[in-house]
């Protein structure tokens, strides 16, 4: 079986996407799942949807690791042309999952009690995303 989920998103973040996997999953029950954005700055992470503060500090922990473009510390960039967020996003998406294997146990992902599935995008403006996802 396989699919695409678009992931909308308003700019840099995690968007929760895990009940769209879910719903895409409910006629099968055991087996393995694959995601793979078919981006190259954005990534794909399993993290904690418990407590929002935990994406808040995420995100600050990265823009703080990988500064935009036009920060005195990446001056050493060439790759400048689609903004200061550009070359960053492809680091940070290099530093991170582009793809995720889940098991799934009676239909659903085999995730945590706390885990969700997360789109973590990279660019300050908004973009239509795609997920392939596979399920054997």
């Amino acid at each position: 079986m396989q699919t695409e989920i678009t992931i909308r998103t308003q700019g840099a973040g995690l968007y929760e996407f895990t009940d769209q996997v879910r719903t895409w999953l409910q006629p099968v029950s055991e087996g393995l799942l694959t995601l793979f954005v078919r981006h190259t700055s954005c990534s794909l992470l399993i993290q904690e949807n418990a407590d929002p503060e935990v994406q808040t500090d995420l995100r600050a922990y990265f823009d703080r690791l990988v500064p935009p473009s036009d920060h005195p510390s990446m001056s050493y960039l060439r790759h400048t042309y689609e903004g200061p967020d550009d070359m960053p996003a492809h680091i940070k998406a290099a530093m991170m999952p582009v793809s995720l294997t889940i098991p799934v146990t009676q239909g659903e992902p085999a995730l945590g009690t706390w885990q969700g599935i997360y789109l973590f995008e990279h660019r300050s403006a908004a973009h239509s995303r795609k997920v392939a996802a596979h399920f054997a």
